[in-house]
């Protein structure tokens, strides 16, 4: 029963981030929402009663602020979209994050590639 219910968790949250992910392509008109705004993970609680929706907004500290904003302020147009595409007993309220993984991880390749030229100009220095 255990891995059934987790499982079931995992492909809600996997329907829900699709149909969030379409909503913000096609459907929300919001100017604030920056057009480079990727659903990163939509994790469900057990009850059911809430989607942690995790954003990835590429843009300035600004656009992840308005973005976010104006996601929040959608999420009860998000939560009435899922319930008429899932049918479940309970939608789950909509709450929205912003993941900063991605920008991380792009901070952190870029340290990486300056550490890599200054071994580099170091070893070419001591030819």
């Amino acid at each position: 029963m255990y891995m059934s219910s987790n499982s079931r968790l995992g492909r809600i949250s996997e329907e829900i981030k699709k149909i969030i992910s379409t909503l913000i392509r096609t459907q929300l008109k919001d100017p604030r929402i920056a057009p480079m705004t990727s659903i990163v993970e939509v994790s469900v609680t057990r009850d059911m009663r809430y989607a942690k929706v995790y954003v990835s907004v590429f843009g300035s500290e600004k656009e992840r602020k308005h973005t976010i904003e104006a996601l929040k302020k959608a999420s009860g147009f998000m939560r009435r979209e899922i319930g008429k595409k899932i049918k479940l007993k309970y939608i789950p309220e909509i709450e929205i994050h912003l993941d900063k993984s991605i920008e991380n991880g792009i901070y952190m390749n870029q340290l990486i590639e300056k550490v890599k030229k200054q071994e580099s100009k170091k070893n070419d220095e001591d030819v």
